[in-house]
């Protein structure tokens, strides 16, 4: 069950978006730079392994980081991973207008936008039940939309008309193969994230040291496998061009093959887009509500729905932040700086490892080995060098309002103890 549980949250609408998005970085091979990224995910999975079953309960990369390096270490990570959060869902709903919406209807994407994420607000707000009963349903769609992707480019390329040549052109006229397989990496990390919140169930299975590393590493290969077939289906059945100026790529390997309605895959795009925004507003809405309430945020954040109990100031919050991000910015920015914001996370996590090794725990653990851990933070830091100015910008002003935050969180707790 924890298997399906990271398998559902990492294989998500991020590669129904952004396989174009990665061409255009990258060329022809999208599925190197995906390739890539799996490495890299693989590196900081370990670290996460090790402190989930060193440290079984719930809390993840902000209570390690606190253990580490303190509450102002471990209020930083959080917030960057609320951050992400509003970010990602911002993202979602950019690609939600996109090709795959105009298969039914032409609209304003920044009109889709508002429109998408006020529905989900009202999905979120209603109960996490209907939320995840509708995410199971989802998740089958998205996967079995990801199966019939790489069936049809199958079939375009023994019919013969695919380009089998187009899956060893790396590079663009901007970038070299190393510098595009960087590049491409940067964005293809975007599809691996998720397997980070399952830290947060480890305490809830019945050996956390035996199960959860292997569900992690497990899930985590699936949806390797998978995106690389996509990958491969998609960069031999498509033209590279073609590829990277749609906003809906596989939707144009569903028109290549032909056989299948392209409305009937812009349905289970859709849904995959609005799955993957739903279940990561509920994320960001309940870890604001949380931090609210710990007094790390305004307590505004903490009210809830008399009968319901559902934060609706937070889902209005996070909802509002995602809809001023998503009619400002576009889809490759937002990846990037949700990118970003989460390599800021996964170096705190893969050093907290090597500082945390001095603090002995009574039951055995998944250990990583330390060069791993190295790599994992190394990793971090080459990605980050990857990232365009513009999402720097991004980025550094959200982790100063989150660094400001914590000043004021600090004082804050510091004058609770002297009363």
């Amino acid at each position: 069950m924890l298997y399906f549980f990271i398998l559902g949250d990492v294989l998500g609408a991020g590669v129904y978006v952004l396989v174009g998005q990665i061409a255009a970085e990258s060329g022809g091979a999208v599925w190197v730079p995906l390739g890539v990224a799996l490495c890299l995910a693989l590196l900081t999975a370990s670290s996460y392994a090790e402190l989930a079953t060193k440290y079984p309960r719930a809390g993840g990369a902000s209570h390690y980081a606190t253990l580490a390096y303190g509450p102002f270490a471990g209020f930083l990570a959080g917030f960057c991973m609320l951050a992400a959060g509003i970010v990602s869902v911002a993202a979602l709903a950019r690609g939600f207008g996109g090709d795959y919406l105009a298969v039914f209807v032409s609209l304003p994407v920044a009109l889709v936008a508002v429109v998408f994420l006020a529905a989900l607000a009202l999905l979120n707000a209603r109960g996490i039940s209907e939320s995840t009963r509708a995410n199971v349903v989802a998740t089958v769609i998205e996967v079995g939309g990801l199966l019939l992707v790489a069936g049809l480019g199958a079939w375009v390329v023994l019919r013969g008309d695919g380009d089998l040549s187009a899956l060893t052109r790396l590079g663009t006229p901007e970038h070299g193969p190393a510098a595009a397989v960087l590049s491409g990496s940067v964005l293809a990390f975007y599809s691996f994230v998720g397997f980070e919140t399952s830290v947060n169930v480890a305490e809830e299975t019945r050996d956390p040291r035996r199960s959860y590393p292997r569900a992690l590493f497990g899930a985590l290969a699936t949806a390797g496998l998978v995106y690389a077939v996509v990958g491969v289906a998609a960069g031999a059945a498509v033209d590279t061009k073609t590829l990277a100026e749609s906003s809906g790529p596989l939707l144009e390997v569903v028109e290549a093959a032909g056989g299948v309605p392209p409305w009937l895959f812009g349905a289970v795009a859709l849904v995959a887009v609005a799955n993957g925004a739903l279940l990561t507003g509920i994320m960001s809405s309940r870890l604001a509500y949380g931090m609210a309430r710990d007094g790390l945020l305004p307590g505004v954040l903490t009210k809830v729905l008399p009968g319901r109990r559902t934060p609706w100031a937070a889902i209005a919050a996070t909802t509002a932040l995602s809809l001023l991000l998503a009619v400002t910015g576009d889809v490759a920015t937002l990846a990037s700086t949700l990118v970003l914001l989460l390599l800021v996370v996964f170096f705190t996590v893969n050093t907290a490892v090597l500082v945390l090794r001095r603090d002995e725990v009574p039951h055995g653990h998944f250990r990583t080995p330390t060069t791993v851990a190295v790599l994992g933070a190394l990793s971090c830091v080459v990605l980050a060098t990857q990232i365009e100015r513009e999402v720097w910008t991004r980025g550094l002003l959200v982790l100063a309002v989150g660094a400001l935050l914590g000043v004021l969180a600090a004082v804050r707790r510091r004058r609770r103890r002297s009363g």
